[in-house]
């Protein structure tokens, strides 16, 4: 698929931690970017590959000011993230696509949403909770269950438990799989904490975005669960 590309700029670059940088992305004045919670963008990117293009989706909320954020994870053995990681700089121009993809909220949000995902996988879906916050959108529960290895790798960590303690109806589920020491909260793997959590079979939608063994494995113990497959959304990392 032929896509058309924007010159953006990047005006601002965050380590977030030693494998993940957090991207802000601006597009001209002149042009009205708009895009729905948990859609993607392509970057077109200078690399000696086949395919220049990579998706990444969008971490930031909707806002009025042309600037978007991307959280990306260095993979080494690919070409699009290293190339980024060694020359992006606040300044420097990226080809941006406009936003696609279909991974976006239910409307009106009139059950559960339960949020599932691992590492960077989280992006898409803190655009969708940042939104319904800063929009003061109508919700039931919403749970964010997020598993990584390590502490270290929480990605907005501090916003998730703010958001949490604000709002009693908003569950941060961190879960590690390695052993972290003097870690207190859930450890192995997403799957028996959604189990838990919606074992009474409530209406409910599933999002579900990371990696691709979780994202399959989610979806069918989902399934299994008596859920339609309608109500499980996803989107694939890999």
């Amino acid at each position: 698929m032929a896509y058309q590309y924007t010159d953006c700029k990047f005006v601002d670059i965050k380590n977030e931690s030693d494998v993940v940088k957090r991207y802000f992305i601006k597009f001209p004045d002149e042009i009205n970017f708009t895009f729905k919670p948990g859609q993607f963008v392509m970057l077109d990117l200078p690399i000696p590959a086949k395919y220049t293009n990579r998706a990444y989706s969008i971490a930031s909320p909707p806002g009025n000011d042309n600037i978007f954020e991307l959280a990306i994870v260095l993979n080494p053995e690919g070409k699009g993230t290293p190339f980024l990681f060694q020359n992006a700089e606040i300044g420097s121009t990226v080809k941006v696509s406009k936003a696609l993809g279909k991974f976006t909220l239910p409307d009106p949000i009139d059950h559960d949403l339960c949020f599932i995902c691992t590492g960077t996988g989280i992006a898409p879906l803190r655009s969708m909770l940042l939104h319904i916050y800063n929009k003061d959108i109508p919700h039931k529960n919403i749970y964010m269950i997020f598993g990584n290895r390590w502490e270290k790798d929480i990605l907005y960590r501090k916003e998730m438990e703010d958001l949490a303690e604000r709002n009693p109806e908003f569950k941060f589920i961190p879960v590690l799989s390695r052993k972290n020491d003097g870690w207190i909260g859930r450890t192995g793997y997403v799957h028996p904490v959604y189990e838990e959590l919606f074992s009474d079979k409530r209406p409910a939608t599933f999002f579900i975005c990371g990696w691709k063994d979780m994202l399959n494995e989610a979806r069918e113990r989902i399934a299994t669960m008596g859920y339609d497959k309608k109500q499980i959304r996803f989107e694939s990392y890999d």
